[in-house]
């Protein structure tokens, strides 16, 4: 506490300025992260629709959540396979 005491004033803006700057790189990372591993993938709403679902859409969005569907079908059997042969 005698060192904190020892400080002149003014110097709590320099530790409020870098924790600030961590938070900002920090949040570029986790961006940086979640736009190389599909995070930001509008269409994955597609995905809580099923065959019963048919009679409820229109037949446009019926068949882009089937396009949508298939999609991930496929781009979860090469990430299984990525994973497979590591």
């Amino acid at each position: 506490m005698d060192f904190l005491n020892s400080l002149g004033d003014g110097w709590t803006i320099y530790l409020w300025l870098v924790v600030g700057a961590l938070i900002v790189i920090t949040s570029a990372f986790m961006i940086r992260w979640a736009s190389k591993n599909e995070q930001f993938d509008e269409d994955i709403k597609y995905l809580v629709f099923t065959e019963s679902d048919k009679d409820k859409m229109t037949p446009a969005d019926y068949e882009k959540s089937r396009e949508v569907l298939k999609e991930q079908e496929e781009s979860r059997k090469l990430h299984l396979e990525q994973l497979a042969n590591h």
